[in-house]
């Protein structure tokens, strides 16, 4: 059950890039707060700040203003509480499955006995049993996925940021990952802050799904997905809901189009 305890609360955020006497705004008064147990996703044209939310919410990058507070405090810099999710899978090579999934824990000095109390608890959420001794490269794309959500979770973080997770994926692993997603989610309760660029995703995986504007990105829409979970992607109501979602991506889409073809 998604809770009324803000977990995430970002206000009036502003990132600017600065590369030599050139400035580029990336997000101008964004503003959002995410519920404990939640699942946003955000949506939005290219360039629209979508990654640099997330990265300013775990702490890799640090916001020009505004204030960013995970569960009550402020955010200065990268944390265990907060885990992170790439597209690219970023597991080493030389290490198995469960050492990859170890790495956080031995980077914080937990003894060996409870990294593999820890490490197999994980390993049999994520359905990956049997493999514990594999490589990265004896493994499908989605079981290195299922590796990057375990390792991440090891660390037990309030929050699990994840960066287009399942984007380099084949469209049948890439469903099947979103049902992976949601059956740990269910089994964890993590607040989940979830960035993609297909609006058929976020309206599958999201209690919200946020719409940005084109650069500078800031909040367009927040459209709830009052859906009951499983969800069926061919019914009237999942259509109505993605219909609406397009709707205000379009025009964004536009908005940006638009820009690239004017003049400086």
């Amino acid at each position: 059950m998604v809770g009324d305890e803000v977990s995430i609360s970002l206000r009036n955020l502003r990132k600017v890039f600065v590369d030599g006497q050139r400035q580029l705004v990336t997000l101008d008064d964004f503003n959002l707060d995410v519920l404990a147990g939640e699942i946003v996703c955000l949506l939005g044209p290219s360039g629209c700040g979508k990654t640099t939310v997330l990265r300013i919410i775990s702490g890799l990058e640090l916001a020009t203003g505004g204030s960013v507070l995970v569960n009550g405090k402020q955010v200065t810099a990268a944390g265990p509480d907060r885990g992170l999710v790439f597209q690219e899978f970023a597991l080493f090579p030389w290490r198995t499955v469960r050492k990859n999934i170890e790495f956080g824990l031995e980077v914080k000095g937990v003894l060996e006995d409870e990294r593999h109390r820890i490490s197999s608890k994980y390993i049999d959420l994520v359905g990956l049993t049997g493999f514990e001794d594999a490589h990265p490269r004896e493994l499908s794309g989605g079981m290195k996925q299922r590796v990057g959500i375990a390792r991440a979770l090891a660390n037990e973080p309030a929050v699990l940021l994840m960066d287009e997770p399942f984007g380099s994926l084949d469209a049948q692993t890439r469903n099947l990952m979103q049902k992976e997603l949601l059956r740990i989610w269910a089994a964890t309760r993590k607040t989940i802050v979830f960035v993609t660029h297909s609006v058929d995703e976020a309206v599958f995986l999201g209690d919200r799904v946020v719409v940005m504007t084109a650069r500078p990105g800031k909040v367009r829409e927040i459209i709830a997905v009052d859906l009951p979970r499983p969800r069926e992607r061919t019914s009237q109501d999942f259509i109505r809901v993605r219909g609406k979602v397009l709707a205000e991506l379009d025009e964004e889409f536009e908005k940006a189009r638009a820009r690239e073809l004017s003049p400086e």
